[in-house]
Parts: structure tokens; sequence; C-alpha cells
């Protein structure tokens, strides 16, 4: 793993992938084939990328009770209380909607409302991902979501993975449907005869998925377009080498293009680690993967001091923070840019992506610096309310019309005056 000394701008190789030219013009037909010829395009696509030929996309009751009786009780108790921690976690996030009385008689205030429908992705094929069911389909529940969809790519036995079939059960999924890819985003976004169509779509996937939801923006909202995952560690001589190089490749055993990185002002910590993290990979089943993004993406940054790692990481804004230093609850004040902060040698970054509670769909490639994680909020909407009393519009009527003709917009004027002439 590359130790550098920091300089005064930070620049990091940040795995930024917007597709290319064959990639968009893919996903562009797929969904046009989508929108015109639904479930029958539907039914190609999933026989050309999936390779099984299917009936019917639905998922039955029968299929959701065989996948229980293919997970162990303890994994099911794993999921039930995984899915209280991240309920509970979201369920503080719920902000009512209200009204304030002026002292002219209006009454203006904000109705908070859950969106009608939301499509959730789950990425499938050769994995299982249960915790993205779980940290989608919970906040949209706790939000009020009436609808919520789930698709999923089947396996080639048409089939989806026990684990996440259990996964949406526990957490409230009353419509999952067998398929995936862009052609999945197309029919979430559009509909077909099977699947009528949702008014958001949220959830990870591959560089076609990305690419889809990128498409389907404005006529549907997506929650955002994610990058390959991120870990950034702040960790002084109070931190062990060998649990900051296993919290490094965490991350890095999720994709190629993952980005691993130290930032520390010891470097007797720096050299530790490196040395631990080369003697980890070897023993990591996904040692290709995790070996190709420490190479490219991974990196130990040695700072002059605590407050200098701390600028540094303001400026990676990455998607994950972990604070390993004496006193580390001290810094949380000073770090302004961050998807999720871990403090302490017991919140290793696996504990938010499954279980304490917050949310773990995050932002990457450093738009922490403006944006948030996947919570309550994306899934409600807020229309604002204005009962004008009469006092106040004849109080304030002349001041908007000259607003309006300001803008030179004269129809605007009239509209206020007209009620000032009639009172």
């Amino acid at each position: 793993m590359k130790i550098v000394k920091v300089n005064d701008h930070i620049s990091i190789k940040r795995s930024i992938d917007s597709g290319t030219a064959e990639q968009v013009a893919v996903v562009k037909k797929i969904i046009s084939d989508i929108r015109t010829y639904g479930d029958d395009g539907l039914r190609d696509y999933t026989e050309k990328f999936d390779h099984v030929v299917l009936d019917s996309f639905l998922v039955t009751e029968k299929e959701i009770d065989e996948a229980y009786g293919k997970v162990d009780s303890e994994f099911i108790s794993i999921v039930r209380e995984a899915a209280d921690n991240i309920r509970r976690f979201h369920e503080k996030q719920l902000r009512p909607s209200w009204m304030t009385t002026e002292e002219n008689g209006s009454i203006l205030g904000q109705k908070i409302t859950p969106l009608d429908s939301v499509g959730v992705y789950v990425p499938g094929g050769t994995a299982a991902y249960p915790s993205s069911v779980l940290m989608n389909v919970i906040p949209a529940k706790v939000a009020g979501v009436k609808r919520i969809v789930m698709v999923s790519p089947p396996n080639s036995n048409g089939k989806l993975p026990a684990a996440v079939l259990v996964a949406a059960k526990e957490a409230g999924v009353e419509e999952i449907y067998k398929v995936g890819g862009a052609q999945a985003i197309g029919a979430l976004a559009y509909g077909t005869a099977s699947i009528a169509p949702v008014d958001k779509i949220t959830g990870p996937g591959n560089i076609f998925v990305a690419l889809a939801k990128r498409e389907v923006f404005g006529d549907v909202d997506i929650d955002m377009i994610a990058g390959p995952s991120e870990i950034a560690i702040i960790a002084d001589d109070s931190a062990r080498a060998d649990e900051v190089a296993a919290d490094l490749l965490s991350q890095a055993e999720h994709d190629p293009r993952a980005c691993s990185v130290l930032v520390t002002p010891s470097i007797t910590l720096a050299e530790e680690v490196a040395v631990e993290v080369e003697k980890q990979l070897a023993l990591l089943p996904r040692k290709e993967i995790a070996s190709k993004s420490i190479a490219d993406f991974g990196v130990i940054y040695v700072t002059s001091s605590i407050d200098e790692a701390v600028e540094t990481v303001n400026q990676l804004a990455p998607e994950h923070l972990e604070i390993l230093t004496e006193n580390g609850i001290e810094l949380l004040g000073k770090i302004r840019h961050a998807g999720a902060i871990f403090i302490g040698r017991y919140s290793s970054e696996p504990v938010g992506d499954y279980f304490a509670g917050p949310n773990h769909v995050l932002p990457t490639n450093g738009t922490a610096r403006f944006s948030s994680p996947l919570n309550v909020d994306d899934f409600q909407k807020k229309s604002s309310v204005i009962i004008y009393s009469e006092k106040a519009l004849m109080d304030n009527g002349e001041k908007i019309a000259k607003f309006a003709r300001m803008e030179g917009l004269e129809a605007h004027a009239r509209a206020v005056e007209l009620r000032l002439e009639n009172k």
C-alpha cells in the first residue's frame, strides 16, 4: 500500500465511472424496448442476460415460504433484530406537518406526504444482499409509502436468493419481481402489463443499472448514482495496525475500484498497516478484487498532525469515515464532509453495514460535500400551505403587485390588484 506525505492539496484517484458511449447506447436501447414491448421486452432481456425463460416475473408466496426453509433460524433472528434497529433509527427522522398562524390571521405551513410508490433494486446474480433490502425498504415503510416494489435479477434457475426473499418479507415487501438490469429500471419507471410504474427508484446496481437510473431520472425520482465503495480512516498511535488494515480491506473486497485510505500523523502506524494489509490480503477469498483495489485506489497519507489529518479527510469527503484515535469523539465537530462517521475501535464499518441502524446507502465520489445518507425524507415530499388572510392581502397587495411588475409579469400584478379593488 502506497505511503505518501500530505501536500497542501490532496489529490486522490477517484473511481468515477460515467459509462462508455457503447454502454450508454445499450441502456437507451433497453429502456426504449421496455417502453415499446413491455413484458415481451423484459422476457427477451431476462433470457439474454440472466439465461432463464420466465412465464411470470412475480415472486409467489410459495417461493417465499420455500426461502424460509432454506435459511437457518439464527439468520432469521439476526435479520429481525437488524430490521428492528434500522426501523427504530429511522423513526427518529420522522417530521410532522406543521402550521403557524401569523398576527394578521394568515396561516402558513408545510404538509408532509409520503410518496405513493417506490421501486427498490437489489443486486443479484451470483451474490445475495439482504442488507440492501432492509436499508432501502425500511425507511420507505417508516415514511408511510404504501406500495413498495422490489426487483432483483433471477439466477439460472429462475429464483431469487433465499436470504433476499426472507429479508424482503421481514421488511414488509408485498410485491417482488424476478427481473434485473437496465430492463428492470425501465419497467419500474414506465411500467409493463406485469409491473405498474413507481414514483421513485432506489438501490445499488452495476454500471448498466446506474446508467438506467440516470436515463429515467426526471420521469421518476432516484436516490443517487452511487460509485464504488470508499473508506477513510483517521488513526493515531493508539490504533492497532491489524484492525486498521482489516477495516481498509473490508471495503477493498467490494470492488476493484473501491477506495481505501488511511490518514495518520504516525509514520510507524503507516508502515505497520502497509505490512498488515499485504499479510491479510493473502488470506482473503476475494483476494484478486481486493488486491487490485488496494493497488489502484489504496493510499496511506502521513500528516504533520491530527488536525491536518482531519482537514485531509474533509477534502476527500469519504463515504465511510472511521476515527481510531484517543478521544475520537472530540474530532466529530471538526468533520464537515463524510457519509457516515464511525468513532472508536468497536465501531468497525461493517457494524453500520448490517446492524447498528443508520442507513448504509451513502454518498460516494466526494458527494458527501453536499448530500446525505438515504433517509426517511427521501421517501416523502413537502407541500407548502398558504392561507392568506384578507388583512394580509390588503396590507401587502400593492407590494406584491409592484414586485410582479418589476419582473415584467403584468397578469400576476393584476391578479392581486383585482382583489384589492373588490374588497
